[in-house]
């Protein structure tokens, strides 16, 4: 069966949540589910958390550091797990968590439903999601979007014959019906459909509005809203709904607001639920059109045969825009799509390894805006980092562990021993912002987000301790991973892993190439970070000719673990590489086959980082083949990456991975089809970003070969060839 590139089709309705379709607008999410007699949106809004700022940081966490610190150091480990959970866990031990916005429901009059010539859509080149489909030989169509120039979801209802249009919309914050049948014929309707909202108010002309308290202290608080606009037929209004009858086309206009952005949510949703209403579809889907694809088409992709590889590349991309623009919040562990009122891992941001995975292919595949969010929320927590630098570990600079939330919230998450006392998660978020300098070679960006960069530094610098010749960090981790001892007892806290090294060689380098380019001959770190790096263990291998997990060449509890953290170095860093250290990346080939023997890749973010190893050692064919996996066997039905459950990071991992075989400009010079699958003979490409402020403009190749590739610099052909 032919794949369109940029559909996502079915012929029958969502019977579940990972069939619906995404739609968003980077704050405002929808999953539309496309069912005859009733339409479901489950929606979303992006700061809609559970509960207010805390204050977690546990007091005696530096009285207690240096006995951990000991313990560590005499090889007495349990006990020094032990001691963490109790000195070092967050109090209370959880961050805040994400929750849905709710539903809206679209509930059509009649009992019969019977129908034909269905069809459900979602058109990623378009940003709309459609269902049609025939009941008594009328055609009917519902178009949705979510528009970032409007801010808002926007339904668009119509049918090929007048009057054929019967319908009341419903808001709720619970769950969908428990009796999936057309609204006349339920014995119990809307059960719990508002367990968790507050108000819901009916308004002339229209309108709807649900109000609600996330509850805890100091919580968020929300409005959302709806108005209906409708062409023929009639309108009533009874008790909080508006009941429309005989219509010949409608519209249904969804904003929402918390506190988090603004004072008062419920005067800013009416006043743009007033606004917006003064505009046709034609003219509210033309400006929604305009500002998705001025982002969206700046990539195009071909790869004859390979259909379903260009299309879960440029989902990605779609996923990408539709959760993370310019005034929301991040792209969660979820995007911005959830369900659930205690969801998977609080869908909150977990900063060893899965956001910034979310973010891998927003600078390559030409979506620099939709990283603002990450660098404006790396700003936040540099503020209450510094806080828990100081107070938990007595460090300068700024921290955080392996979570945060809404509030930049940096003390541990959790009580987990393989996770939660891990301390590089704000040292590897900061070099995001090196990354975009890199690409982007914007000198007044980088000088405006240098100070994190170097805050990161500082930290990590104070936080080392003397380990013989070296420097390590102490306590620490390796994410998620459990190492054994010599005597079989198995361990999770260390001294030094390798991933730690790994990161503070990247950020130490970057942060001295950024003084040198911002010109700061006095006050800066460099001369500081250039004694630290002498003493920072080399990368080491193994007795199994792998790279080193740990300061110790120790045996894996779980050697095919989801986490490959010793090969940060090849990716995302850039230490190991084929022309510096070729012997290192002999040893990171071993490794990663070495976890794919025992297992590894089990999870779909954990193989779209396979997908990207494999990219950097130039092993095209094993890359292809992780994405095929992948896209086979660890994807849902509407395209989500499934870990399981859902979370979208492989998405985005595997997208930037696909860009990854494409070009490569991590090195001293660019690549150009670094690691081409065999399977992938006739292709071309355009608009992919590299490093040095360059795009690749177009790259034809024909049986493997190139044919065609111009690369350019503010618009000047800077590499031709033929």
């Amino acid at each position: 069966m032919s794949v369109d590139i940029y559909k996502i089709s079915f012929d029958e309705p969502a019977h579940a949540w990972n069939e619906a379709l995404p739609i968003g607008n980077g704050r405002l999410g929808g999953m539309v589910f496309g069912n005859t007699h009733t339409e479901r949106i489950q929606l979303n809004e992006d700061s809609v958390w559970y509960g207010g700022r805390q204050d977690r940081i546990n007091p005696s966490a530096k009285e207690k550091l240096p006995e951990i610190r000991q313990l560590i150091f005499d090889g007495r480990i349990k006990e020094a797990e032990e001691l963490c959970t109790f000195a070092l866990s967050g109090l209370p031990e959880n961050e805040r968590h994400y929750e849905p916005l709710g539903n809206l429901f679209i509930e059509f009059d009649g009992t019969d439903f019977d129908h034909s010539s269905y069809h459900r859509e979602l058109d990623i080149e378009h940003s709309i999601a459609i269902t049609s489909f025939v009941i008594s030989g009328i055609t009917y169509k519902r178009e949705v979007i979510a528009s970032y120039p409007a801010g808002a979801i926007i339904i668009h209802l119509t049918a090929d014959v007048p009057g054929s249009l019967s319908f009341h919309t419903q808001l709720g914050r619970g769950f969908s019906p428990w009796e999936n049948t057309p609204y006349q014929t339920q014995s119990i309707r809307r059960q719990n459909y508002n367990i968790y909202s507050d108000s819901i108010k009916a308004y002339p002309d229209g309108v709807q509005l649900m109000e609600a308290n996330e509850g805890g202290k100091d919580a968020i608080s929300l409005a959302c809203g709806t108005k209906v606009i409708y062409t023929g037929g009639t309108s009533e209004l009874i008790g909080n709904t508006t009941m429309i009858r005989n219509a010949d086309e409608a519209m249904i206009i969804l904003a929402a607001d918390t506190t988090f952005y603004t004072e008062d949510p419920t005067e800013s949703v009416l006043k743009k639920l007033k606004r917006l209403s003064e505009y046709a579809w034609d003219e509210l889907y033309a400006e929604h059109l305009a500002d998705y694809s001025a982002l969206f088409d700046r990539v195009k992709l071909f790869i004859e045969g390979q259909e379903e590889i260009v299309r879960f590349f440029q989902f990605g991309r779609y996923l990408l825009i539709s959760s993370s623009r310019p005034g929301s919040l991040p792209a969660n562990l979820q995007g911005i799509w959830n369900e659930d009122y205690a969801p998977p891992w609080g869908s909150k941001y977990t900063i060893n390894i899965n956001t910034q995975m979310n973010y891998w292919p927003a600078l390559v595949t030409n979506l620099a805006e939709c990283q603002e969010p990450l660098i404006r929320l790396i700003d936040r927590l540099k503020e209450s980092g510094r806080e828990t630098a100081k107070r938990m570990y007595g460090c300068g600079g700024f921290m955080a562990h392996h979570n945060t939330d809404i509030w930049a919230d940096t003390a541990p998450q959790d009580v987990c021993i393989s996770a939660s006392y891990w301390v590089m998660g704000g040292a590897w978020l900061s070099l995001h912002i090196w990354e975009e300098y890199l690409f982007m070679t914007d000198k007044e960006f980088l000088r405006e987000n240098y100070p994190t960069m170097r805050d990161a530094a500082i930290f990590v610098m104070d936080y080392l301790v003397e380990d013989g010749e070296y420097l390590v960090t102490c306590p620490t981790l390796s994410p998620e991973n459990t190492y054994i001892l010599p005597n079989g007892e198995s361990g999770v806290i260390c001294k030094g892993a390798s991933m730690d090294n790994q990161i503070i060689m990247e950020l130490l380098n970057a942060c001295i190439k950024a003084e040198e380019i911002l010109g700061m001959s006095k006050g800066g770190i460099t001369n500081r970070a250039l004694d630290v790096l002498k003493r920072i263990a080399p990368i080491r291998v193994g007795k199994y000719g792998q790279i080193m997990e740990w300061n110790e060449d120790y045996e894996e509890l779980e050697p095919g673990h989801r986490h490959v953290s010793q090969l940060f170095a090849l990716f995302p860093g850039s230490v190991i590489t084929r022309s510096k250290t070729p012997k290192l990346m002999e040893a990171a080939a071993k490794t990663l086959e070495r976890r794919l023997s025992y297992g590894g890749g089990h999870s779909g973010w954990s193989r779209a980082w396979i997908i990207n190893l494999y990219a950097r050692l130039g092993e095209g064919d094993k890359a292809h083949e992780n994405i095929c996996k992948l896209i086979k066997d660890q994807t849902l039905p509407n395209l989500f990456d499934d870990h399981p459950p859902f979370q979208i990071d492989g998405n985005f991992g595997c997208c930037a991975g696909i860009a990854e075989m494409l070009v490569q400009s991590h090195e001293d010079e660019v690549r150009i089809l670094p690691a081409l699958p065999t399977a992938w003979k006739n292709g071309n490409v355009s608009g992919l970003r590299i490093r040095g402020g360059r795009i690749l403009k177009e790259l034809v190749w024909e049986n493997g070969r190139i044919v065609r590739c111009e690369i350019c610099d503010d618009q000047q052909t800077r590499v031709k060839g033929e």
